[in-house]
């Protein structure tokens, strides 16, 4: 739809500008004149850039990456509920802005009730804060404004990001004792290799006596981590950093993404996890009347691993051919058999959205289960790793004492 820069005045009499977008120039100034805007001169811009531009979008962003997607969440349900109780949209953005109290959340709210005031849809205000709403976000409000059931999708929405974040802090409590050992059990063994042995190996050295081959290994290792602990750090940041930049590449993240799938029970997580959220999006923007060609270029890019998004694209291009959904992902061998079969029943039976979103609630519920075994697992086999670690430094300490034992009997 094109989109026209206006300069015009207000019911008061003041000069505003801004972007709105119509068919039509007639229509344009009809849209504003609808809002109480009275238009002075209106020119079309050719190019999204141009819009951009004007909107200063690079700084903006700069201030809305730190929005976190429970803020987002809660914004969302208490906009749908005020629309349900026949709030026009900017009297709700008004009351939202009000009441939310994330600053970076507050400016884009702000932002978005000026753009709709000018006459721009609410799409395409959202449209203009990539960083705070999302491609699938922007999508489902574009599709119930145009269907008039923006109230609805923004239900939806809410429920499919507070089960998003309900998985994610499912998981993350499950992984958050062993990771916490983890911590705890590095920060027990430096204290020991860097305070302890080093004390007793002190009086080891005054005997002047032959350690045990143990025993010399920990003095060692000992010595290595007090000469170098500075450089271990630097390597470890260095790897880290590395990590992150070849992430970055579209070779490097390829790579990546290949291997991490190739992780027995962790690449099994990964391509339920993705399958979930592939499933509940494709759903979600079905059934608020998103095409699928559209649905799908979208869901490739939030699935979250190149190899799946792959197959996604190559899939789309297959359904532009004329295949079937389960046909079109069938032959890339990528998605779970469970959900190819019901991929085909849900297309069958003509009801592809109720069997996708069926599809994504098992595997949120068997990633969950399998995550909670696994930290199960992982508890008492740290524990025992602890255990041998510690026991080992104990016994390379004690075997001098042992054999000094010996020689005075």
């Amino acid at each position: 739809m094109p989109v026209f820069e206006y300069r015009a005045l207000n019911e008061k009499g003041k000069r505003v500008s801004g972007i709105v977008d119509a068919e039509s120039p007639v229509a344009a100034r009809q849209k504003l004149r609808t809002s109480q805007i009275f238009p002075i001169s209106i020119n079309e811009i050719s190019r999204l850039s141009d819009v951009t531009h004007h909107r200063s979008v690079s700084f903006l962003l700069s201030l809305f990456g730190r929005i976190r997607i429970s803020e987002i969440s809660i914004t969302t349900r208490g906009l749908a509920t005020l629309l349900s109780a026949g709030f026009p949209l900017v009297a709700a953005l008004e009351t939202l802005i009000s009441q939310t109290k994330a600053p970076a959340l507050k400016k884009a709210l702000a932002k978005v009730k000026d753009l709709v005031v000018e006459g721009n849809s609410f799409a395409f205000a959202l449209s203009q804060f990539p960083g705070a709403f999302s491609p699938l976000y922007i999508n489902m409000a574009q599709a119930g404004e145009a269907s008039g059931t923006l109230e609805i999708v923004l239900e939806r929405l809410a429920d499919m990001m507070e089960n998003q974040l309900d998985l994610n802090n499912r998981i993350r409590n499950a992984l958050a004792y062993p990771l916490f050992m983890t911590l705890l059990g590095t920060a027990v063994l430096f204290f020991l290799m860097t305070v302890i042995v080093p004390n007793i190996a002190a009086v080891f050295a005054e005997m002047g006596r032959v350690l045990p081959a143990p025993t010399r290994l920990l003095i060692a290792a000992s010595n290595l981590i007090q000469s170098f602990w500075w450089l271990i750090l630097i390597l470890c940041f260095s790897g880290i950093m590395v990590f992150f930049r070849v992430k970055k590449s579209p070779h490097g993240r390829d790579f990546i993404d290949r291997m991490i799938l190739r992780i027995p029970l962790i690449g099994f997580l990964v391509i339920r996890l993705s399958t979930a959220r592939f499933a509940r999006t494709l759903g979600s923007l079905l059934e608020n009347g998103v095409p699928m060609l559209q649905a799908l270029d979208i869901v490739q890019n939030i699935v979250g691993y190149t190899p799946i998004s792959k197959a996604i694209k190559a899939g789309t291009k297959e359904i532009e051919k004329g295949s079937g959904l389960a046909e079109a992902l069938a032959s890339h061998g990528v998605f779970p058999n469970l959900f190819m079969q019901m991929l085909k029943v849900g297309e069958q039976s003509g009801k592809l959205e109720a069997m996708l979103k069926k599809t994504a609630s098992i595997y949120e519920k068997e990633v969950t289960a399998q995550v909670t075994r696994m930290t199960s697992l992982l508890e008492p086999i740290m524990i025992l790793v602890m255990g041998v670690i510690v026991g080992g430094i104990v016994l390379s300490i004690c075997l001098p004492i042992f054999e000094m034992n010996q020689l005075v009997f």
